[in-house]
């Protein structure tokens, strides 16, 4: 039906809006990219392997938050912490590429090449439900609400907590908030904690959905991502969202009409499209991080 095909359409869309989220944070707000947030998105699934059965699944979710906000910490300090002119962008670009490597090779050589099938959670997450004619899985009601309440979470700590007006005065000027006694340096840290950990909490929702996770999430739906990020407006949050949730619900509808086969050029046509017609991305990469006040 096409109602399911939607609702399908907007679980992906909010997977892949909170990694979009993540990656634009930390363009948004350091005007640099993570070549590594994929493999952070994937490294989360493999925490859903370790995690789901052995502990209550709030307790995954808390574990991947933890452990992805601990990625990040790692990828600032290695990949970015030495490269902080202006000049250096593109190598340390480069280095977060190198560490995404590394982490994809350890988790090869941790649970091999081949996708690895989770635990069933058991409870109410794994049942079913009907609505209007429409069959809903539980899982799908998990993966929309987490994402609101991630997404909802993350505005009200720009908006509303010390940190996140310290992030939106990095955002303007990193020069200025340091004369104004701001420890940029802290809010980097802090900026790379919380992308990554709403990464890994895609990955272990990605993975709940599918019933494994896999090596090769990073590569296809993580630098779709990357691709969102782009149509949306680079450090552009809402754009972010709302293109994530867009390209779901696009990518299901072309299925609903039989064209399953190029769903996977969805995103990569919509973003040569974008970038042809508005290179800014569709919110104009003019709201950025800073400018996003209540």
């Amino acid at each position: 039906m096409l109602t399911g095909q939607i609702v399908n359409g907007l679980v992906s869309g909010a997977m892949y809006a909170l990694v979009a989220i993540g990656f634009t944070l930390v363009i948004g707000v350091l005007d640099k990219l993570n070549f590594a947030h994929p493999e952070v998105l994937m490294f989360g699934g493999f925490v859903g392997v370790m995690a789901v059965g052995a502990v209550p699944l709030p307790l995954a979710f808390g574990l991947a938050l933890l452990i992805g906000g601990v990625l990040g910490l790692l990828t600032e300090f290695i990949a970015f912490r030495r490269f902080q002119s202006a000049d250096a962008k593109i190598t340390a670009a480069l280095a977060s590429l190198a560490l995404g490597l590394i982490v994809t090779d350890l988790v090869h050589k941790a649970w091999g090449t081949e996708a690895v099938s989770l635990p069933t959670p058991g409870g109410w997450v794994s049942g079913r439900f009907r609505i209007a004619g429409v069959d809903f899985v539980n899982i799908q009601v998990v993966i929309v609400v987490t994402t609101i309440v991630l997404a909802g979470g993350l505005h009200l700590l720009l908006q509303r907590s010390r940190i996140g007006r310290q992030i939106r005065a990095v955002a303007e000027s990193p020069i200025s908030s340091s004369l104004l006694g701001i420890n940029v340096r802290r809010v980097s840290q802090s900026v790379f904690f919380i992308s990554s950990a709403l990464a890994t909490e895609a990955g272990l929702l990605l993975a709940l959905r599918t019933g494994a996770a896999s090596s090769e999430t990073g590569l296809t739906f993580g630098l779709k991502a990357l691709a969102i990020m782009a149509i949306g407006g680079l450090g552009d949050l809402r754009g972010a969202a709302v293109g994530g949730v867009a390209i779901g619900v696009v990518e299901a509808l072309m299925f609903y009409f039989g064209l399953g086969r190029l769903s996977e050029l969805t995103v990569w046509v919509a973003m040569i499209a974008t970038l042809l017609f508005c290179p800014a991305g569709i919110f104009g990469g003019g709201a950025h991080v800073q400018e996003q006040r209540a």
